[in-house]
């Protein structure tokens, strides 16, 4: 018999290309959305039911995940970078994790998948593993310790019984992303990103973000984390690539994260008054500035997870994006 997951934040990157893979392995799907989702990309996938729920509501949970469920994919939140967004951020990842977790525990699921980021573990010189101690929840970058804080809200689960395993991707390129590292590609077209911080981190595609979660639903260790990473490169490296892959000749170059901030600012300020959201804000660039690497060998051993090179990240991104009409060629 096909197994059944349960999949929050069934809309959104990270959720699709789940999606995709559960249905290529024969998974029966439930994909909980909210009411102003749009749910267009879900109608190819057969085999799928939408229900409707919100993980910051508690009472839209109540009963939705089916008892003991063969897993449940936590992989609603919310990854802005903007001081607006602070409030909300906190609401979904953290509030929203402790309600999913109680609904999963009230449904005594089998397995729990958490989505959780590198960055839960703080800002670290180096390398980090799994064993590295976390930091994050002290960090001054909201998104940071949002993440921190809602692992925390998972490990309470584990304590009352709920067999989960969390899962650390680090920056994550590949189709279905309208609003992540995708926006650098739309940026770099249109020649508006002449300047990166002096940071860099660990890259992962998306398509095996999507393998190491049905993995961890299947053989991963309870309690455990597992780091995805892979490929290496500075932010100004990163954008140099993509410049390279779509075929534009841009001067990117590296500047003092002093200035950014300053840009940052008005950023923040100008945006609103046109409809839009920032460039780039504080946060991010507060992020940027930093190196964030991780290794994968523990995935690479337990999952079977296979880390990508930059460039296929790039291409398929890319070449998603041309195909959706969010790219110009």
């Amino acid at each position: 018999m096909a197994k059944t997951a349960f999949v929050t934040g069934s809309t959104g990157f990270v959720g699709l290309n789940l999606i995709e893979h559960l249905h290529e392995q024969g998974w029966r799907i439930i994909a909980l959305h909210r009411a102003s989702s749009d749910v267009a990309p879900l109608a190819r996938f057969a085999n799928l039911e939408r229900v409707f729920g919100d993980v910051t509501d508690q009472r839209t949970l109540r009963g939705i995940i089916p008892r003991e469920v063969d897993c449940v994919f936590h992989v609603a939140g919310n990854t802005s970078m903007w001081n607006r967004i602070h409030v909300e951020q906190i609401k979904v990842n953290v509030r929203g994790t402790r309600n999913i977790v109680r609904a999963a525990l009230d449904a005594r699921v089998k397995r729990f998948v958490h989505t959780s980021s590198i960055v839960a573990y703080g800002i670290h010189g180096g390398t980090i593993t799994e064993d590295t101690p976390t930091r994050a929840s002290v960090e001054g970058i909201n998104y940071v310790r949002s993440k921190a804080l809602a692992e925390r809200e998972v490990r309470k689960g584990i304590s009352a019984g709920l067999p989960a395993v969390i899962i650390n991707p680090s920056n994550i390129i590949g189709p279905y992303d309208t609003s992540s590292w995708a926006r650098l590609f739309r940026l770099v077209r249109q020649g508006r990103l002449p300047a990166m911080p002096p940071g860099g981190g660990s890259f992962c595609h998306a398509h095996e973000v999507a393998r190491a979660h049905v993995a961890a639903a299947e053989r991963g260790r309870i309690g455990a984390n597992y780091l995805l990473g892979g490929a290496q490169a500075s932010y100004l490296g990163l954008v140099q690539e993509i410049a390279r892959l779509i075929g534009v000749r841009r001067r990117s170059v590296v500047v003092h994260p002093r200035f950014l901030r300053t840009y940052a600012t008005i950023e923040e300020w100008a945006a609103p008054l046109f409809g839009r959201e920032p460039d780039i804000t504080r946060d991010a660039v507060a992020l940027l500035a930093q190196n964030l690497y991780c290794s994968s060998q523990c995935a690479q051993d337990e999952l079977g997870y296979r880390p990508q090179t930059l460039e296929k990240m790039i291409c398929d991104c890319r070449d998603w994006l041309y195909e959706a009409g969010l790219l110009a060629r």
